[in-house]
């Protein structure tokens, strides 16, 4: 695996992990909306990772030449789709709010703002170790050219 794999991976996870952290941001911005346009309150959003080959410059010359050697594919990481969470919304009892039922309950989002805040620190988390591996890779790549000079 080249060095352009490696940051084509963690670029992959990066952009990954930014946009799951958009949408738990979303998801607390909107813990209090009732109304939406498709109607009833706002239903908690989750993103769906998959896996997703990343081809390095030496794949793309291997597979002009006719050779594919599949167990060098180097694997990235894509968002494949933002899901709606089908869990039952929060019921609130608040007679005087607009969207109360005839019994005096809101349907309210059924977003969690701890849970929320966890998925945006463990993404921000995972981003760090992204980060971590391409400072590492710089070093090593600065400490080779170290080594090339003497």
């Amino acid at each position: 695996m080249g060095l352009d794999s490696v940051f084509k991976i963690n670029g992959s996870a990066m952009q990954a992990q930014m946009l799951r952290m958009e949408v738990h941001s979303s998801n607390i911005a909107n813990i209090n909306a009732t109304r939406t346009p498709e109607g009833g309150p706002y239903r908690r959003r989750e993103v769906v990772f998959e896996a997703r080959p990343v081809s390095s410059f030496e794949d793309e010359l291997n597979s002009a030449n006719g050779k594919i050697n599949e167990s060098q594919t180097a694997v990235g990481v894509e968002v494949t789709q933002v899901i709606e969470d089908p869990s039952p919304f929060r019921r609130k009892y608040d007679p005087g709010h607009p969207d109360a039922g005839p019994d005096g309950y809101v349907l309210m989002p059924n977003v969690d703002v701890v849970s929320e805040m966890v998925n945006i620190q463990e993404s921000a988390r995972a981003y760090e170790a992204n980060i971590s591996v391409i400072v590492a890779i710089k070093n090593m790549i600065a400490k080779t050219f170290e080594i090339g000079r003497r």
